[in-house]
């Protein structure tokens, strides 16, 4: 018995997995596709987004490389500029994304969707794969599906539903 506590005082504890606001305030720099469906409306763009503390980035263009907008976020608000120098600002990145796009996207929470993790502070559900991914993220009325690729901690495919509205990002490059 005394050997058994031995071993069992010896014993170390798995480290716990990283909350979501230590995972949402990680910086990062990714590039990919954006398509957005609303009814019989769609859109598609390429993407580059940096997020860094608070702050974010997005640059859109056409698939064809034409630039559509960058769109700026940070504790002040957001601005968007238009390929003729236009600027526009709002209090919240969503409003300015809608007007861009057509159709409303929360950009706020997509920079935490993105990596698969909860926006903090709101509630949330979560299913997880057999590796103990983020396979189904809900919240704010969306529902947030991944795709992975075999053994990457990164999704390469996001989904995101929520009622009559589509949109899928494909990550072609995590930096």
């Amino acid at each position: 018995a005394a050997c058994a506590r031995l071993v069992a005082a010896c014993a170390t504890v798995p480290a716990p997995a990283p909350a979501a606001a230590e995972v949402a305030d990680a910086p990062f720099d990714v590039s990919g596709r954006l398509s957005a469906r609303r009814g019989t409306e769609g859109v598609a763009a390429h993407f580059a987004w940096e997020h860094a503390g608070g702050r974010d980035a997005i640059a859109l263009a056409t698939p064809m490389g034409t630039t559509l907008a960058r769109l700026e976020r940070d504790a002040d608000g957001a601005s968007i500029v238009r390929p003729d120098g236009s600027v526009e600002r709002a209090g919240d990145a969503a409003t300015l994304a809608e007007r861009a796009l057509g159709f409303p996207l929360p950009v706020e929470s997509l920079a935490w969707w993105i990596r698969a993790a909860p926006r903090p502070g709101y509630p949330h559900a979560v299913e997880r794969d057999a590796a103990g991914r983020v396979s189904v993220l809900w919240q704010e009325g969306w529902s947030v599906a991944y795709a992975y690729d075999e053994g990457a901690a990164r999704p390469l495919r996001v989904f995101a539903t929520y009622p009559d509205l589509e949109v899928r990002l494909v990550i072609d490059a995590w930096r």
